[in-house]
């Protein structure tokens, strides 16, 4: 998506990498690590959301600078508390911003091609389109595409661009673009409503492949509650910016959960 009218400048900045953790002990130490190693990364900032597990401890092992929220309060709140503590440490020229998920381990280093477009001027923020991803027993990820097709949807009703990964959390943004999209939409409508502030602002857009994994979602009950969760704050995001969609927002809750036959 393209659109700023501003005049851009290349940005030769540092980047600050935020990334927020709710008990995931098992795997940011590897994450933290594989950030370490993307060139153009010098700070690479945890926000521990809550964690009743070692994530902090693990992080800051790993070389990460954390910070802790004494109790979760969402993805959103997380990204800013990150975002606060980089600004801190930077001087009269600010740091762009990687936000990464906490699980990606060693494949974060995959993250890396978000950061030129960004530090060339190309695009005040980029999306990172994941490859299908699979799981543990080698079947493919995902449910039914309900959440995608309606952030996707949305997206495009408020904008006019339709993106291919609307609820990807891998981005790279300028601080500037970031400044302007707070405060964040709270819960799992975070990337969309982010997607949906900047565009209609001007901001220029790009979606970019990278080769990253993260942990799949399953398909027993707590997949589909979080699913469901994940649908009503997108819709909600799209609500709060007369964004939803002609249809009305899509399928009901109760499509959701497809009744097994018999029941």
């Amino acid at each position: 998506m393209s659109g700023h009218d501003l005049p851009s400048e290349p940005f030769e900045r540092a980047v600050a990498c935020v990334i927020p953790a709710k008990d995931e002990a098992d795997r940011i130490a590897a994450t933290v690590d594989a950030v370490h190693k993307i060139i153009g990364v010098d700070l690479v900032v945890v926000v521990d959301d809550g964690s009743a597990d070692g994530t902090a401890e693990a992080a800051e092992r790993a070389g990460a600078v954390v910070v802790r929220h004494d109790r979760n309060r969402g993805k959103a709140a997380a990204m800013e508390t990150g975002a606060a503590a980089v600004a801190a440490r930077d001087g009269a020229r600010p740091r762009h911003l990687l936000f990464l998920d906490a699980d990606l381990t060693d494949s974060a280093t995959a993250a890396a091609p978000l950061i030129e477009p960004v530090q060339n001027g190309m695009a005040d923020m980029t999306i990172g389109t994941l490859p299908a991803q699979v799981r543990a027993d080698g079947s493919k990820a995902g449910g039914h595409g309900f959440v995608v097709r309606l952030a996707r949807a949305g997206v495009e009703e408020a904008t006019g661009w339709a993106p291919e990964q609307p609820l990807s959390g891998q981005r790279c943004l300028t601080r500037a673009a970031f400044d302007s999209a707070v405060p964040l939409a709270a819960g799992f409508g975070v990337e969309t409503a982010l997607s949906i502030d900047l565009g209609r602002k001007g901001f220029r857009i790009l979606e970019v492949p990278i080769e990253v994994r993260h942990r799949a979602t399953g398909t027993d009950l707590r997949g589909q509650l979080h699913r469901a969760k994940q649908y009503l704050h997108v819709r909600r995001a799209l609500a709060a910016r007369s964004a939803l969609p002609a249809d009305g927002g899509g399928p009901s809750l109760r499509s959701l959960f497809p009744r097994k036959s018999g029941q």
